[in-house]
């Protein structure tokens, strides 16, 4: 980012207005698993940007190139770089094992305590831990080396690019997400495994003997499987985003959890195939996530900001938000689970990327019906798997995700037909949509378009029929922008009206009349501003909101009225 770029936005953006000069994201950062033990390592950490340089300070869990990090620079071409913290635990901390945990850090982690090497982990959206028992003394020093391989494609790596501009962004490295130490019992509870029906939830965990607690309700575990059955049900939705909370205990140890119940299906009715909440047609009217803030990058400045974002949302009718391509925090996904909004979650794209061949030919019409040889690196494709295996098993307890999407315009594409059977084995109980945008031939449970620069029209489909991007209109609220030299998008407007008018005649012309052909979800190109896009309906520093509540309610209205008749 150039020096005339930074000067030109508000970049930091706390909903609270919290002091971020102490230790930032100090939040119990698992809220689906639960313990009393809790220490955050967040804060200031020693930072050494190569062998030899001098000791930097940044504070984690920002990344370096982020302006929160206090860094605020690229890390190069090929980071390879080191962290180290200091800390002594509070007395009485250590009852039993310590677990060292870190949510995410990209690209790939070495991690050494007091000189003894305890773990590596490869991949940059998920979550790990070591078990850092034998290695604690008095005094600890705790060692991440970080290594970036954005350059070779191999990794998972999203939106992130060197060269960044239009629709790629500032690439991040480092850890990005909270490093915490927990302590457990010798025998501890690993996992928690959540089936909920439309009357009954199954807990499974890796444990001989236990139980689970609801309320005044107790099952044993059997097997490792503990249910409960409800005989007056109160389902979940993002009308009534209704949690039960819930008690696992095992020997000596136990953990809080929440589950919801819900069912999610696909339903013919007058003729047409439907995505159904509870038994019922639902239209899911929803929005592209990018998750990307002008002050953290990936890391929003608070938890905070999660909850502002999906409320802003709710406020002017939107249900669902399509997280592209990125995993958050947990702490998103259970935002998302109490205030009740949708997410259709992306796999995170791997493999090389060309305009020609994923967009621009696609756009206009030359669509590929086989993608088995496409992508063919065994190393590439190997990494997509793991990548797409993590993320179920991180996130599949979260009832508030409805709909999981495998490739993204077939940027990394390659044989979704076993793609989507091996997604199948891992989740049957969600919608999955294996090629969004255009490069179809494998199976899916939807018939997911991408539709810019020409008018949204629907053929009869078999399949539900999901317009899983469209829109992406520009504007550029003075004062409130990334880059004052470029701007992207896919149609430009200058005054604010102008862009709100062509907005809604968008959804009342297009997106409304669809519904009675057979659309069931629909996905505005998008949330906020990224760096040089220009065409989310909040800027990139959240401080305007382009559209009107009252007209974007009334679209909401609509859509819900169609889905309903």
């Amino acid at each position: 980012m150039s020096k005339k770029q930074k000067n030109t936005l508000i970049r930091l953006f706390t909903p609270q207005g919290e002091d971020l000069s102490g230790q930032p994201w100090n939040v119990y950062p698992r809220p689906q698993m639960r313990r009393d033990s809790f220490f955050c390592l967040n804060g200031e950490w020693d930072l050494y940007a190569a062998e030899g340089a001098p000791k930097e300070t940044v504070i984690v869990p920002f990344p370096p190139e982020s302006a929160l990090s206090g860094i605020e620079r690229s890390m190069g071409d090929a980071p390879h770089y080191r962290y180290e913290k200091r800390f002594s635990l509070p007395e009485g901390f250590v009852k039993g094992r310590v677990l060292l945990h870190f949510g995410a850090v990209d690209q790939i982690a070495r991690v050494s305590l007091n000189g003894a090497f305890v773990g590596e982990h490869i991949g940059g959206y998920e979550s790990f831990y070591f078990d850092i028992t034998n290695e604690l003394k008095d005094e600890n020093l705790l060692v991440v080396e970080v290594t970036d391989e954005l350059q070779s494609k191999v990794l998972p790596y999203g939106k992130q690019t060197l060269s960044r501009g239009g629709m790629w962004y500032t690439p991040v490295s480092g850890i990005w997400q909270t490093v915490w130490l927990e302590s457990v019992p010798e025998v501890y509870i690993s996992r928690l495994d959540i089936e909920v029906g439309a009357d009954f939830v199954e807990i499974s965990a890796p444990v001989t003997e236990g139980c689970v607690t609801v309320g005044e309700v107790t099952a044993p575990f059997v097997g490792g499987k503990a249910k409960i059955t409800f005989s007056e049900p109160h389902l979940w939705s993002p009308e009534d985003p209704y949690l039960y909370d819930f008690t696992v205990t095992s020997g000596e140890d136990k953990v809080q959890s929440y589950f919801a119940l819900r069912t999610l299906e696909i339903k013919e009715v007058g003729g047409i195939a439907r995505l159904c909440l509870n038994g019922k047609p639902y239209f899911f009217h929803g929005l592209l996530d990018q998750g990307y803030y002008p002050d953290g990058i990936f890391t929003p400045a608070t938890p905070d900001c999660y909850e502002y974002d999906i409320l802003a949302m709710k406020k002017l009718g939107f249900n669902m938000l399509r997280k592209h391509i990125k995993v958050e925090p947990e702490q998103f996904y259970y935002d998302c689970d109490r205030l009740g909004m949708v997410v259709f979650q992306d796999m995170i794209n791997n493999g090389d990327y060309k305009f020609l061949r994923d967009t621009a030919l696609p756009t206009v019409g030359f669509k590929r019906k086989n993608d088995r040889r496409m992508h063919k690196d065994a190393k590439t494709r190997k990494a997509f798997i793991e990548g797409m295996e993590s993320t179920v098993r991180q996130l599949r307890n979260h009832p508030s995700i409805c709909y999981w999407t495998i490739f993204n315009e077939g940027w990394g594409q390659f044989d979704g037909q076993s793609a989507y059977e091996m997604l199948k084995k891992l989740d049957s109980s969600r919608f999955i949509d294996t090629t969004s945008g255009w490069f179809f031939g494998a199976n899916s449970d939807v018939l997911s378009h991408h539709v810019y620069f020409k008018p949204i029209k629907l053929k009869k489909s078999a399949k539900p029929i999901v317009v899983s991007e469209f829109g992406g209109y520009s504007y550029r609220p003075d004062g409130h922008i990334f880059n004052p030299d470029n701007t992207y998008g896919y149609g430009s407007y200058r005054q604010q009206q102008e862009f709100e008018d062509a907005l809604v005649k968008l959804y009342e012309t297009e997106v409304v009349p669809a519904v009675a052909q057979g659309l069931c979800a629909a996905v505005y190109t998008q949330v906020s501003d990224v760096e040089d896009e220009t065409n989310g309906l909040l800027s990139y520093d959240r401080k305007v909101v382009k559209v009107g509540a009252d007209r974007m309610l009334k679209i909401a209205e609509a859509l819900y009225g169609e889905i309903k008749k």
